[in-house]
């Protein structure tokens, strides 16, 4: 496992929003996760030649990039593990509700950092 980033809990410091960074970023703190990430930058580079837009590869770089910024703080990447877990297998509605917002909030908290 990487060495933690100095100062502030992280993996890795925070790579820019480009193919090339987040890829070397994914193969570093989830490496499970390349095979998918090469996967789906294929699916948005064909879309967006379809359609003859960006978008496609835009959102593909927010995606991955909110992946990696969850990744790269154990904690939170462990938490949202759980909680999917939770979601998963949940049978109370409150239980599942709190899950939810939960998992809401580390995401929201993720993009906004």
């Amino acid at each position: 496992m990487p060495a933690p980033h100095q100062g502030s809990g992280a993996l890795i410091p925070r790579p820019p929003l480009t193919t090339a960074a987040l890829r070397a970023a994914v193969a570093q703190i989830a490496p499970a996760y390349l095979d998918r990430f090469v996967d789906h930058l294929d699916e948005a580079t064909e879309q967006a030649v379809r359609q003859d837009t960006v978008a496609p590869l835009r959102s593909f770089l927010r995606q991955w990039g909110e992946f990696v910024e969850i990744q790269r703080h154990p904690a939170r990447a462990a938490r949202l593990q759980a909680l999917e877990a939770e979601v998963a297998t949940a049978t109370d509605r409150v239980k599942l509700d709190s899950a939810v917002a939960e998992m809401c909030n580390i995401r929201v908290t993720t993009t906004s950092t």
